[in-house]
């Protein structure tokens, strides 16, 4: 594309405990918000199972299964500066999901799908995100924790003028971790990791 993406309409936040019993309102909202920036509903059903699955593995693997951690999810709708993309086709948009967790962290080249091949109840997450989603992006953040950000592209909302994500916005605040925030230093404007 060419020009840098900007908000379609204001992020949508969610903060959630690492307890599952969360995971089904955050996969309609997911779902919803697919939806309404122009999904189609099998589509958004399969982002929202992406996300449900990233959620399990913060669960699992960032917390140990520990429950009362906090997980923050936030959902963005991007569209690029020009209705033009560098080859004369349309434009399209980005849908952004960033899951951001305060458990432990691992190296992102180590995180890899298991073999399909390899028949064994669970271990699918990684290989239904990175079906799933366009982009699978794995960061360390701070101190403590991760930060997945997956994205996927969906046509350019100005196109469908109807759509309830179609609000041209003159600015937008900046999301947690916008502000200076990186892997070694930590992350600006988030609070820190929970006493254990």
């Amino acid at each position: 594309m060419t020009s840098t993406s900007r908000s379609v309409a204001a992020p949508v936040v969610l903060r959630i405990l690492s307890d599952p019993i969360y995971l089904s309102i955050v996969r309609s909202a997911a779902e919803r918000f697919c939806e309404l920036a122009g999904l189609d509903h099998k589509s958004a059903q399969a982002v929202g199972l992406a996300l449900d699955e990233a959620l399990a593995n913060v669960i699992r693997h960032g917390y140990d299964g520990r429950p009362n951690q906090p997980i923050h999810i936030e959902f963005d709708l991007r569209r690029p500066g020009h209705k033009l993309a560098e080859d004369g086709e349309p434009a399209c948009g980005e849908l952004r999901i960033c899951v951001r967790d305060f458990g432990r962290q691992v190296d992102s080249a180590q995180i890899n799908p298991r073999q399909l091949d390899d028949i064994q109840p669970g271990g699918l997450g990684v290989h239904i995100m990175r079906t799933v989603m366009d982009q699978v992006q794995y960061r360390r953040r701070g101190l403590t924790g991760m930060e997945l950000e997956m994205t996927k592209t969906v046509a350019d909302p100005s196109i469908d003028s109807g759509s309830p994500l179609n609000v041209e916005r003159s600015s937008r605040a900046p999301s947690r971790g916008d502000e200076g925030a990186d892997e070694t230093t930590g992350d600006a404007g988030e609070p820190a990791a929970p006493e254990e």
